[in-house]
């Protein structure tokens, strides 16, 4: 060769030399400088990220859940085979193959980043996992450096399978749901092992942009991205063409559970207090806590239904107060596009849904629900005691109680309602063990967040003559001691007019007994006993049977001039057929930590 020719491949094999030294010098220094910063990946030996608590009935049903991420661990073998296809096909075709990274992908992305001046994504499941676990979204160069580092370090610990699972327990799938359980759950209602082909798809095309893709956002986008993932699917060689055309054809069928109301709000808001006080925040929204309690389903259930139509029939008796608004003066162009937030759910009898009034006769109001047309009959609008052209007129939206529904011919009838003004509460407990059974707080738990049952408090009235009576029956009274209903006063202090008090009906009856006073509920005999056992021997012994609100020891008391709660109240009452033996009310049996220990 020429003398030039071989000083130029000499010069050349140096300058090669040095760049190569300086390249694996510069990788060399990022390396440990970046190396010592990274998280300690022996942490996901213990994977135990936030998981929801869970809160169930006696029956073991689940009434509501606490959580910060919507997420329940599962293994590998819980996972749909067809879901671990589908998301490895869609988000990293080569898993199985390589080592934690795409080099082709990589290098491609490089080029890209370095042309456009930003940072695009060409991450594998492998690195998605370490960003979600250990960094943060940050596009920045360091960030991509710590996760290559850290997707090294999870390769070479853990296997295919752990990294699989690992990642759709931790992926988000929107609305709050982390992991393939919860996301099968809220979308589907099922568990994660139980998903067919079309619903696999779906979910795998989610992960890449859950706010956007989700089918309660965007359904079109939704399919269309299911239709990436058969594909890609096709491709791999997990599923045939066949197979791919058939779900592509296939409408997508999801059930919404997001913001499912529970069946007893105002119990569990009482629960949610007492685990929070007791075991802190943290604890209970990422925990896995599992909580047993004492709610009766069937009788919540009855005692909703009791509560709802009882303020229901005291409202009509004031007559109707008109419409919610006339959605064609306010909201919507047309009756046909006005759509309302709640007709998303399924309609059922019983329900009480608005609907659009579409059109107004003396003797029928038709309306639009949703997807239904429904009708009105006389009889469903006749406490009002008008006709319905007088108080209704085409688009107004109106409250009604669904009735009939038939889902072929997508018809209903129901009866005109209206929300109550007034509020009410209830609580059940049984007797013997002082579990609470059921309790409501209010008409509507989004209404009012007050809960009326424990918070509220109200004048006792002659509610308390009982415990007075009882007082009287423990100092040595007996049901046929003799006590005199007839005029009488007592001094109220200096300056200020006798105490006087009166009968209901403003009569008096002479020497009753004492179990007769209690019968008739007469006024003038309890306030005589009061002053005979002392007030605050009264007030003392109203505190042994559960009261804990302050009652003061006035004569006055007697009649009920107190304030208490509803559950003290109860708690007290409780007592009589329990053989004067008083349990303190609990909502809570147990309380289990993720791995199934009572703490």
């Amino acid at each position: 060769l020429p003398r030039y020719l071989i000083r130029i491949t000499r010069r050349g094999g140096i300058i090669a030399i040095f760049v190569g030294v300086a390249i694996l010098g510069t990788v060399s220094g990022v390396l440990f400088a970046f190396a010592g910063d990274l998280p300690q990946i022996t942490a996901l030996d213990d994977y135990a990220p936030s998981v929801i608590t869970r809160v169930y009935a006696a029956n073991g049903e689940v009434v509501t859940e606490f959580a910060t991420q919507r997420r329940v661990v599962i293994a590998y073998e819980d996972i749909a085979p067809r879901l671990r296809e589908a998301i490895v096909a869609s988000e990293d075709g080569g898993f199985n193959s390589h080592f934690g990274i795409s080099i082709p992908r990589l290098a491609i992305t490089i080029v890209r980043d370095i042309m456009n001046q930003r940072l695009y994504g060409a991450s594998t499941i492998t690195q998605q996992l370490a960003r979600n676990l250990f960094l943060t979204l940050d596009k920045t160069w360091e960030r991509k450096i710590k996760e290559l580092l850290l997707t090294f370090q999870i390769e070479k610990r853990y296997t295919k399978r752990e990294i699989l699972t690992l990642y759709c327990n931790q992926v988000l799938f929107g609305h709050g749901a982390f992991g393939v359980e919860a996301a099968s759950r809220m979308y589907f209602d099922k568990s994660a092992d139980e998903l067919d082909l079309a619903e696999a798809s779906l979910l795998a095309g989610i992960i890449q942009l859950p706010a956007r893709q989700s089918p309660f956002v965007n359904l079109e986008l939704a399919s269309s991205r299911r239709s990436y993932v058969l594909g890609r699917m096709e491709d791999d060689g997990y599923i045939t063409a066949e197979e791919a055309a058939i779900v592509r054809n296939t409408p997508i069928e999801v059930t919404d559970r997001r913001g499912e109301a529970s069946i007893a709000p105002y119990f569990v808001e009482e629960v949610r207090q007492h685990l929070e006080s007791n075991y802190g925040a943290k604890q209970l929204y990422e925990g896995g806590l599992s909580v047993h309690t004492t709610l009766d389903v069937s009788l919540q259930h009855a005692a909703n239904e009791a509560v709802r139509a009882g303020l229901h029939r005291l409202d009509k008796r004031r007559g109707f107060r008109g419409p919610i608004e006339n959605v064609l003066e306010t909201t919507a162009t047309s009756i046909e596009v006005y759509e309302n937030p709640q007709w998303r759910r399924p309609t059922t009898p019983g329900d009480h849904v608005p609907a659009v009034v579409t059109s107004v006769s003396e003797n029928q109001i038709d309306f639009r629900l949703g997807r239904y047309s429904g009708t009105i009959d006389q009889d469903g609008f006749r406490w009002t005691r008008k006709s319905a052209p007088q108080f209704l007129k085409v688009g107004d939206l109106v409250l009604v109680e669904v009735l009939t529904v038939n889902n072929d011919a997508l018809t209903l009838s129901a009866t005109l309602e209206q929300e109550p003004v007034a509020e009410a509460a209830l609580i059940a407990i049984e007797n013997r063990t002082g579990r609470i059974l059921a309790m409501v707080g209010g008409y509507n738990f989004e209404r009012s967040k007050f809960n009326r049952a424990v918070q509220a408090q109200r004048q006792l009235g002659s509610l308390f003559k009982p415990l007075l009576y009882a007082t009287a029956i423990d100092r040595g009274y007996t049901p046929t001691s003799i006590i005199v209903d007839e005029p009488i006063s007592f001094p109220a202090g200096p300056d200020q007019p006798e105490y006087e008090p009166r009968n209901y009906d403003l009569e008096f009856e002479g020497p009753v007994t004492l179990r007769h006073a209690l019968e008739d509920s007469r006024n003038i005999p309890a306030v005589q006993m009061m002053a005979e056992l002392g007030p605050e021997q009264v007030v003392e012994y109203a505190k042994r049977m559960g009261f804990a609100s302050n009652l003061p020891p006035f004569l006055s008391v007697a009649l009920g001039a107190a304030e208490s709660t509803l559950l003290e109240i109860t708690t007290a009452y409780a007592v009589f057929p329990n053989q004067g033996v008083r349990l303190e009310p609990i909502q809570v049996l147990r309380v289990m930590d993720r791995d199934g220990n009572t703490i």
